[in-house]
């Protein structure tokens, strides 16, 4: 029976919203909105901040230079050791001016950055990707949908600063500058006010603009990253394989740790016992461990196995129910017991040191061997 191409076809729609995973993938791939034009806005705006509250002093020490270097000037000396002093000074004036600026516009790049990307890390967005020398596809993006909305923004971009340019000359050309006799200080006043109405007009469209852009571009965005029911379904396959494997790795580790456990159970001091319920096998050599050592340790059916393996070996079983509940609890195997059981398992070791004498002289052969 052959498939429907129809239902084959309906199955491919990317119509479900993006999981939790495939969104992270595709943020550390660098696919998230980006607006260009955000960022114009934000440097803009963090630039025309800047000059607002630095002009003043920065104009005020260029011309305190400048007034220095004409009154110097007649009497300083253009010499090999006098320019680097010169130029020294040049240098720190302009720079005291223009720093913050610099300063303002990176952190504006900064933060304009971190607010499209969530501030998240995409080191995946600087792989080589060969997929995008594909010559066919990159027609395909040429000539997308896209290309007119960013051509219209572009259109947009241009039509406001024109306009912007046009307000700001139908404006300025009333001033009483044009028609009348001013003061030179007048001059400066009016740039200055020019250059206010002009960049604040300009930073209004340009925000505006901004928003569109980004509000395109998130949409796009998330146009994109919709899964289809096929990729949701290999996805969900994919997390319960991993989730198989890693169940199966925590099995694997599990018995060879009670391997382990178990092969050393034939070397221990004691065992202490609850008795049904937990089981825990101790060392201690003297000169060697600083405080008993937690062998093994078991509860219902494995500490039922501990305790088969240390009657075989005739290792010294001791009940104590308390005991054996806190060293299950607080005890780690191949570390030393807690502090605050050392007077409990001493009492229990120098009773099993007095009882079984014959065995610990054969576990130290024991331990020998199986050292060699």
């Amino acid at each position: 029976m052959l498939a429907n191409p129809m239902a084959e076809r309906d199955n491919e729609q990317k119509t479900e919203q993006p999981t939790e995973r495939h969104l992270t993938e595709a943020m550390e791939r660098g696919m998230f909105a980006k607006a260009p034009e955000l960022q114009v806005t934000i440097l803009l705006a963090a630039a025309l901040g800047a000059l607002a509250f630095t002009a003043q002093s920065s104009a005020q020490g260029v011309a305190e230079y400048a007034i220095s270097i004409f009154d110097r000037f007649a009497t300083t000396a253009v010499e090999l050791t006098t320019i680097p002093g010169l130029l020294g000074a040049a240098f720190l004036t302009v720079g005291k001016a223009v720093l913050p600026v610099l300063l303002a516009c990176v952190g504006a790049a900064l933060l304009a950055g971190g607010f499209q990307s969530g501030f998240q890390l995409t080191p995946k967005a600087f792989e080589v990707r060969f997929d995008r020398l594909d010559i066919a596809a990159g027609f395909g993006r040429v000539f997308s949908k896209s290309l007119w909305v960013h051509t219209g923004l572009d259109l947009l971009k241009l039509f406001a600063i024109g306009f912007a340019l046009y307000l700001g000359a139908r404006t300025l050309l009333t001033d009483p500058l044009f028609t009348a006799p001013v003061e030179s200080a007048y001059l400066a006043q009016f740039l200055n006010r020019a250059a206010q109405e002009f960049f604040g007009r300009l930073l209004f469209a340009l925000g505006l603009i901004a928003a569109i852009s980004y509000a395109y571009e998130k949409f796009k965005n998330s146009r994109e990253l919709m899964m289809s029911r096929d990729e949701i379904k290999q996805e969900r396959r994919n997390s319960e394989g991993d989730a198989l494997i890693k169940s199966t790795q925590r099995r694997l580790a599990r018995r060879l740790l009670q391997k382990q456990m178990l092969s050393a159970v034939a070397t221990a001091d004691v065992v202490v016992t609850n008795p049904t319920h937990y089981a825990v096998a101790l060392k201690y050599e003297r000169g060697t461990d600083r405080a008993p050592v937690v062998l093994a340790k078991g509860e219902n059916r494995f500490a039922r196995r501990l305790r088969a393996i240390a009657e075989e070996h005739g290792v010294p079983t001791v009940e104590n129910k308390p005991v054996a509940r806190l060293l299950f609890a607080l005890g780690r195997v191949g570390e030393a017991i807690p502090p605050e059981l050392y007077q409990a398992v001493a009492e229990i070791l120098s009773v099993v040191y007095r009882t079984h004498r014959y065995y610990f002289h054969r576990l130290k052969a024991r331990r020998l061997e199986g050292a060699a």
